[in-house]
């Protein structure tokens, strides 16, 4: 077994893959600065991912005495911001990459192109299906989160938080959400390759063997109503509107750009904004690994971690072996 790479990729990043340096031993500060600095302060998914948050709650979000009450008017302009969202990154990134491949092969994990027919999607085509998904089920059950949320703390049954009453917490939330997320990602997954849930539900989002920036939201509706779920934590912890917003934003942005197929988008020849994870990639060709993220180690603690080396990926097979014998 070896620590070389893995064949029949066009791109593989530097492996072995590590998890988070605040899960590895012995510590180490100095990298520990290194992965906040690299996830936050960078040029970066989260904080970009801040800012719409921010812009989607000053110009484009009804206030909460508005939200007390149910009312067409205001849901309706929650689900079509939300649909214009999801339709400009979505759709951006695929013209970009796909459509006007404007970066070629540079980055792309996977060699093939997305597949333009196939009797497995439900309109025939992977990319038609896909958007089909995330408009018609993921932006509806998105828009139907929000609602709730934002309806529960105007009408006080969710707690409210405000910058003013907690500056330290309004910020830290925001660093808090996406250490969440992976948390409760890993676990709703593994929930979902149980294989009665696998079949029934999540076998829909794995069509997608070669993702694109659709793919990640072509979700059954059950699981958009599991994965996007996470949102409930906000009717236990004090939080903010625009608290509410970035966590949904995040979950759902995140889904599209982590999908895209391509490990960075490239400018002068950099990589200047990281994009596709070569983590999650490998769990859409190999299926039974890295069920969740690198921020929290749970795959390896319960060995389906599979680091993009050779050597790994000997035990991912033998693990796969193990699995369906005892099915």
């Amino acid at each position: 077994m070896s620590d070389a790479p893995l064949k029949g990729w066009n791109h593989t990043p530097n492996v072995p893959l590590e998890v988070s340096p605040f899960f590895r031993w012995p510590p180490r500060p100095v990298a520990m600065l290194a992965w906040i600095w690299n996830s936050w302060f960078l040029i970066t998914e989260r904080l970009i991912i801040v800012g719409i948050a921010f812009v989607s709650f000053h110009f484009f979000q009804p206030p909460l005495e508005e939200t007390k009450t149910l009312a067409v008017g205001w849901i309706a302009e929650l689900f079509i911001r939300n649909l214009i969202l999801v339709t400009l990154v979505a759709g951006a990134l695929h013209l970009y990459f796909y459509t006007f491949t404007k970066q070629g092969q540079r980055l792309k994990y996977d060699p093939r192109p997305l597949m333009k027919n196939g009797r497995q999607f439900t309109l025939g085509g992977q990319i038609r299906d896909n958007m089909f998904w995330t408009l018609a089920s993921g932006v509806p059950i998105w828009t139907f989160y929000e609602v709730l949320v934002f309806w529960a703390m105007s009408n006080g049954y969710a707690p409210l938080m405000t910058f003013a009453e907690n500056p330290i917490w309004f910020v830290a939330l925001f660093l808090l959400i996406p250490i969440w997320e992976s948390f409760y990602f890993y676990w709703i997954h593994r929930f979902l390759h149980i294989p009665f849930f696998y079949r029934h539900v999540h076998a829909l989002h794995h069509r997608n063997i070669n993702v694109g920036p659709w793919s990640g939201m072509a979700m059954h509706p059950v699981e958009h109503l599991i994965f996007l779920g996470s949102v409930l934590i906000h009717f236990v912890i004090p939080s903010n509107p625009v608290h509410v917003l970035y966590h949904l934003q995040y979950y759902v942005l995140t889904a599209v750009t982590t999908h895209t197929g391509f490990e960075g988008l490239m400018v002068k020849d950099k990589n200047r904004l990281r994009l596709g994870t070569f983590h999650h990639q490998m769990h859409h060709r190999y299926f039974e690994c890295n069920y969740g993220s690198l921020e929290i180690p749970w795959d390896k603690l319960f060995g389906s971690f599979h680091d993009g080396t050779q050597a790994a990926d000997e035990r991912i097979k033998e693990r796969r072996k193990r699995m369906s014998g005892a099915a």
